[in-house]
């Protein structure tokens, strides 16, 4: 892995990845900027003076702090929304956290596009490959794959952008495998320790690379040992660890191609489920109060965490609870006909009409449907006149099977940037990004993100 990191080159990396590429990097850019808008985003951009330096740019803003630190507030802000993307096998959200680092580290190095679009891409692919070692296996012990996994790509993409050789790498890999953790807990009582995750995910691999670089050493067993990361996490005697997917035809197969761009601001196991419930709405111009009974027939590995427990998911507590919950995301999407930046707010989340649909809301596990390799989604609806209809989406929106296009993605990170920067910068912003490859330097791409105003000031 590390050898690969260490010699793969911008022309190596398949033209349809690097497009791909330059789109996650406009779309984590525009979640963030949207993040920061929350009250968790203010909470997280107080933490600022923790972080003294100032050459990294905290996105839609005058200030600036030290590398990791960007990295951390940028890449935290970036899942307030539960809206960035997703690698389906896996369920791992890689690309929050290799862009916040990435972008961090080019405003210090003053890398050129290219160079940043090849760390974003090595980081993404060995983020999917460690996550889907064992999918689903840390989910169901309360583990958040983005917190384990991520930080190894980034590793490699600090690494990589420090210009470090193969050994310097696999020593970072070591390093960073010891800062493992992310609980979960948070989807118990809806609090938003989970959205730090991306962020943890980028400083820690920032601080694993230059550790390396500057000769501090790692085990080289961290997968594989016997207490490295799969042992000492899965806990088991069973063979629930493929550790061959780590390298399988690595850097011919690329597994980051099957990572989903999200339409919807919620888990990524809901979204076919979403798709199909808006569509039956529409279609059949449906009103709530004309529902007997939904039912949402599941793959198993999914029911702990979207469908139970029951009282959690009908009744979230919290805006982030809610992205977390089958029940409650269906019932607001047909209740209100979409489900965007703005939904889960405080009045939607109390209002009685969401909150009636959400108890008529059933889920059954179904061992025939497929498992997260490819999210599916059935919806049945039983109306109070006898009327039965199903609504049935076999790959999720955003999904290389059924994919957003250009402009679906771009007019998201429109949404996402509105009323943080002005129209002028948003115009300036998505041009830079879509030819980020022509950049001679990365870094201009988020000169572009602080209000010039601002800017000036903080010169000054």
């Amino acid at each position: 892995m590390a050898q690969w990191a260490a010699e793969t080159g911008f022309d190596q990396i398949p033209e349809d990845v690097v497009a791909a590429t330059r789109l996650r990097v406009l779309d984590v850019i525009g979640l963030s900027l949207a993040g920061s808008t929350t009250p968790f985003g203010k909470s997280v951009r107080g933490t600022a003076s923790l972080y003294p330096g100032a050459k990294s740019r905290l996105w839609g803003s005058a200030q600036t702090c030290s590398m990791p630190g960007a990295a951390f507030i940028n890449g935290a802000l970036s899942q307030a929304l539960e809206y960035d993307d997703t690698h389906n096998e896996s369920i791992v959200h890689m690309s929050s956290p290799s862009v916040a680092a990435a972008l961090a580290m080019a405003d210090e190095l003053q890398v050129s596009g290219r160079e940043l679009i090849r760390a974003v891409a090595i980081s993404n692919e060995i983020a999917c490959r460690v996550g889907s070692v064992a999918p689903s296996q840390f989910h169901k012990r309360g583990f958040h794959p983005s917190a384990l996994f991520a930080p190894f790509g980034v590793a490699c993409l600090g690494s990589a952008m420090l210009g470090a050789e193969a050994s310097k790498i696999q020593n970072a890999l070591g390093i960073v495998g010891s800062f493992a953790s992310g609980l979960v807990q948070c989807w118990v009582d809806g609090t938003q320790s989970k959205f730090l995750h991306p962020g943890w995910a980028a400083q820690s691999g920032i601080v694993a690379a230059k550790l390396a670089a500057e000769g501090a050493t790692g085990p080289a067993e961290v997968f594989e040992g016997r207490w490295g990361l799969f042992a000492s996490h899965l806990q088991t005697e069973e063979p629930v660890a493929d550790l061959g997917r780590l390298t399988l035809d690595l850097g011919n197969r690329w597994d980051s191609r099957n990572a989903s761009f999200k339409p919807f601001p919620a888990a990524h196991v809901i979204h076919p489920y979403i798709d199909a419930i808006l569509r039956l709405g529409r279609e059949h111009s449906i009103e709530p109060a004309q529902v007997e009974r939904i039912t949402c027939p599941v793959p198993p590995y999914i029911v702990g965490i979207v469908c139970e427990p029951l009282s959690e998911k009908r009744r979230p507590l919290t805006d982030s609870h809610g992205r977390v919950s089958l029940q409650y995301t269906l019932a607001e999407a047909l209740v209100t006909g979409e489900l965007g930046r703005h939904s889960y707010a405080e009045q939607s989340l109390r209002n009685p009409e969401i909150l009636s649909l959400a108890d008529r809301i059933e889920y059954t596990a179904d061992e025939s449907l497929p498992g997260p390799e490819q999210f599916k989604g059935i919806v049945r609806i039983e109306l109070a006149d006898g009327t039965v209809l199903e609504e049935v989406e076999e790959h999720n929106r955003g999904s290389a099977e059924n994919p957003m296009t250009e402009a679906e993605i771009t007019g998201k990170f429109r949404e996402n940037a509105e009323g943080v920067i002005s129209e002028d910068a948003i115009g300036q912003v998505l041009e830079a990004a879509l030819s980020l490859d022509r950049m001679p330097d990365a870094s201009a791409l988020t000169r572009l993100t602080v209000p010039a105003a601002a800017y000036e000031t903080n010169l000054a």
